[in-house]
């Protein structure tokens, strides 16, 4: 914990450059919110999601997430389309693969994309607030001076430094390479804020009873022996889960690309902040105003 103030530059450093792109440039919205076609077919023939893009994305449709419904049908999310490209795509799905039927044919209004963004904005809003409460309260009996509102905020900030870095890069990679975020990246963020804070939970835990067994010693000391019995957890309990991802992101296909791209970026960021984030933190936070 003596090296604090290096892991709070670093943090800067690292989501600096995301913020500056999130303000300038913004997110690139896809379809799910800027609103777009919903084209959906069942095919008697095997098909792949990548073909289906590539035969759709050479009409010169660009084509947002593909998803399956069912067996043999596929949903395709498009940018808005006139009747004769849709009537296009439809027949050259049925040379490509014969008998094609058209399921359904559907327009999303910007409207709709407005609500998700409200409703993503609120969930986010409301998990953040539910979080600190349920720290504060489970950390209730912490000995004094330490606080249990400071363990929840703390929890917090560390959990808003992963959002930014995700969102920060998302906004880069939008900016640079047109990558758009959806449905599945508010899905992929909500992911990420539940195992960092559980991440987060698993040292502070260790705190508290630390600090009942080790009341000789000042708040950083048994910081410092928290973060050292609980590191091997983290680490394995982490890897376990990027090695999944990683092996997602080489075999799972374009359409949950960006999606584990995301939650790796996510896992990894909030393995780091829950020990150099929230807990130095946390021992800066006890240290200027614990006694």
């Amino acid at each position: 914990m003596k090296y604090k103030l290096f892991y709070f530059i670093l943090s800067m450093v690292i989501i600096l450059p995301g913020i500056y792109f999130l303000l300038t440039s913004g997110l690139k919205l896809g379809i799910d919110f800027t609103g777009g076609a919903l084209l959906e077919y069942k095919f008697e023939k095997e098909v792949q999601s990548d073909e289906l893009r590539n035969i759709v994305s050479t009409q010169g449709v660009e084509v947002g997430r593909i998803s399956t419904s069912s067996e043999g049908t596929y949903i395709i999310r498009t940018k808005p389309l006139e009747a004769e490209k849709i009537n296009l795509i439809k027949n050259k799905l049925t040379e490509k693969y014969e008998n094609v039927e058209e399921r359904r044919v559907e327009f999303i209004g910007p409207v709709i994309g407005n609500e998700l963004k409200t409703k993503a904005l609120i969930a986010l809003g409301v998990m953040s607030a539910v979080i600190v409460l349920y720290i504060a309260l489970s950390f209730r009996k912490v000995p004094k001076p330490a606080s249990s509102l400071r363990f929840g905020v703390a929890a917090i900030l560390a959990l808003l430094h992963d959002v930014l870095l995700v969102i920060g890069i998302f906004a880069i990679l939008g900016h640079f390479w047109g990558v758009e975020v959806d449905t599945l990246f508010v899905t992929a963020i909500l992911t990420i804020i539940g195992f960092s804070v559980h991440d987060t939970i698993v040292v502070f835990d260790r705190i508290r009873e630390n600090l009942l067994k080790h009341i000789n010693k000042n708040f950083t000391e048994v910081a410092n022996i928290s973060i050292i019995q609980t590191l091997g957890r983290s680490l394995n309990t982490s890897l376990t889960v990027v090695f999944v991802l990683l092996a997602l992101l080489l075999f799972g296909g374009e359409t949950i690309r960006w999606f584990v791209v995301a939650l790796l970026i996510g896992i990894i960021s909030g393995t780091y902040s829950s020990i150099f984030n929230a807990t130095a933190l946390l021992v800066w936070w006890e240290e200027k105003l614990g006694h």
